[in-house]
């Protein structure tokens, strides 16, 4: 047993070499440089504090951020954190204190989230998205002693008690009426040379999306280079690319590659807002090798006139990273394509981060599949008494890594089978052992006697060819207990709820077929573009123009 382990860990240590090497993170450096390395990292840790160090260390020249302000260098970058961070430590922010960000994809949510990391706080990442009671609820459970967002959530935050305030991004000089001051005032008053670190290195606290309730802020302490290596091994990403981070950073596909690019030194690009059009032409105009997204941006990029897209010349970008909701219908061969075969889409969750990614070749082969189990990852799929379930058979989905979060901070986990956590998810293996996401375990319906999953009907919708989008929700049924209501966005209103029920019928087995299905201008989202169902089930009665159901 000892020596399978020493032996495991050699091959681990193989691999995780070959692929660092591959992607360009081993490299050589003189003597100094590899010295001054090693002690950033000792002394601040792998997370954005030292991540951040080392690139002003090995390219303190180089672009590290563009956006709609211009461009820092990675130098400029280490300099604006340390002042930002001698100024939140004279607003009383020490080692293990809270700093809550609330701020859209730009340079003041990294000198932010860098600075505060400076200090040994937690950072804690909130969704733009978030209602007042939300956000007053979370904020209340964390008790962050700073609170830095942006001045158009101003009046959000007005009723938040929290004892500082710091503006991340305002449209004029100052903070309008708001009397806090702002991340580039604070700047602008303090030194910029080097800090002394912390004993305590920085916790990264990234909540659930809350889509069934108030979010859980769920820490995590330094994962490492284990879960670069993970998408790595299987996405070609590469040293000093230029990257557009379309997804939001709070969340965790968006910090994951914003993590990723201070292991790869990648410069990363940002725009405060995503627009169709404006990712397309800012992915062009700064000559990005990569792009990161949800779904649901996919979804309306390809909406855009045939004419709009022609304007727009990709062939640069070698990596789409997707993740966050699964690809529906054929979005994956419909973008790949018109865009080319470079398309990955990553399953996970907050609490277990990376649990499978699809490459190209999966999603040619299985458009809606999650793809294989990540490197070091075990994946498996148990039915409700613990036991695991042949390929094939739906059960609960759990995953083991070295990544798994630490528990939430009001307390409580998710549920357990030895090492394995689950995901909260339903799925199966598929017979060449592709994982197949069905949806949230508490989203199965029971419809006269038989398991019915929102997702699968869902998936079969979005094939329709005039159907944009469409989810599904569980209502009670005189007959048969349960079934589904769909609702759906078309792209020609002449398509009816008859037609769209005899797609349904024609594909899936007749019980599935939703009792009703309601058109809709738009699905309710949140920031990381998962639907809110907990919003659909007041969106109950069917369109005027609809059959009878």
């Amino acid at each position: 047993m000892v020596l399978q382990k020493i032996l495991a860990g050699v091959a681990t240590a193989g691999t995780t070499a070959t692929v660092l090497t591959r992607a360009g993170v081993v490299r050589p450096y003189s003597p100094l440089v590899l010295a001054r390395l090693a002690l950033a990292l000792r002394a601040w840790g792998p997370g954005p504090a030292g991540g951040f160090t080392t690139l002003a260390v090995r390219n303190p020249d180089g672009v590290g951020l563009v956006d709609e302000l211009g461009s820092l260098t990675f130098g400029e970058l280490q300099a604006r954190s340390n002042c930002l961070a001698r100024a939140l430590a004279d607003l009383g922010v020490g080692e293990g204190d809270g700093v809550a960000i609330m701020a859209r994809n730009h340079r003041g949510f990294i000198d932010a989230s860098i600075g505060a990391a400076k200090l040994g706080a937690d950072v804690i990442y909130l969704n733009t998205a978030f209602a007042g009671p939300q956000l007053v609820e979370v904020l209340e459970r964390d008790r962050p002693s700073v609170l830095i967002y942006d001045e158009e959530f101003a009046d959000l935050v007005a009723g938040v008690d929290v004892q500082h305030r710091v503006v991340a991004w305002s449209e004029g000089d100052h903070a309008g009426e708001t009397g806090a001051p702002t991340v580039q005032t604070l700047i602008d008053r303090y030194p910029g040379h080097d800090l002394t670190p912390p004993r305590r290195h920085a916790r990264i606290v990234i909540l659930t999306s809350g889509t069934t309730g108030t979010p859980k802020g769920a820490p995590r302490s330094e994962a490492g280079v284990g879960a670069a290596v993970s998408l790595l091994h299987a996405m070609p990403l590469r040293h000093g690319w230029r990257t557009h981070i379309a997804a939001p950073l709070f969340h965790t596909w968006g910090f994951a590659h914003l993590a990723l690019s201070m292991l790869l030194g990648s410069t990363i690009v940002l725009q405060r807002r995503f627009d169709p059009e404006a990712c397309l032409r800012v992915v062009r105009t700064e000559k990005c090798e990569s792009m990161v997204v949800i779904p649901v941006m996919l979804q309306r990029i390809l909406a855009l006139a045939p004419a709009t897209l022609a304007r727009h010349d990709l062939s640069r970008v070698q990596v789409v990273a997707s993740s966050g909701s699964a690809l529906p219908g054929d979005l994956a061969t419909s973008w790949m394509d018109r865009f080319g075969d470079h398309l990955y889409s990553t399953y996970g969750s907050t609490e277990v981060a990376y649990a499978s990614i699809a490459t190209p070749a999966d999603l040619r082969a299985a458009p809606s599949a999650a793809g294989f189990p990540a490197y070091a990852t075990t994946v498996k799929i148990f039915d409700d008494a613990g036991a695991e379930v042949p390929a094939g058979e739906v059960g609960r989905i759990f995953v083991g890594n070295g990544l798994l979060f630490e528990g939430y901070t009001g307390g409580g986990r998710k549920d357990m089978i030895g090492a394995l956590m689950s995901t909260g998810d339903v799925g199966r293996f598929d017979a060449d052992g592709r994982l197949h996401v069905e949806g949230r375990d508490d989203e199965m319906i029971v419809s006269g006697g038989e398991n019915v999953f929102p997702h699968e009907v869902e998936d079969c919708l979005a094939r329709h060819p005039h159907v944009v989008e469409a989810a599904a929700i569980g209502v009670d049924d005189v007959d048969f207990g349960k079934r589904l209501r769909a609702f759906v966005v078309l792209d020609d209103r002449s398509c009816d709820e008859d037609a769209l029920k005899g797609w349904v019928r024609d594909n899936l087995a007749r019980y599935k077929v939703p009792r009703e299905i309601v058109v809709v201008d738009e699905l309710p989202r949140n920031a990381t573009g998962k639907v809110l169902k907990r919003e659909l089930v007041t969106w109950h009665e069917p369109s005027p123009a609809q059959g009878d159901a």
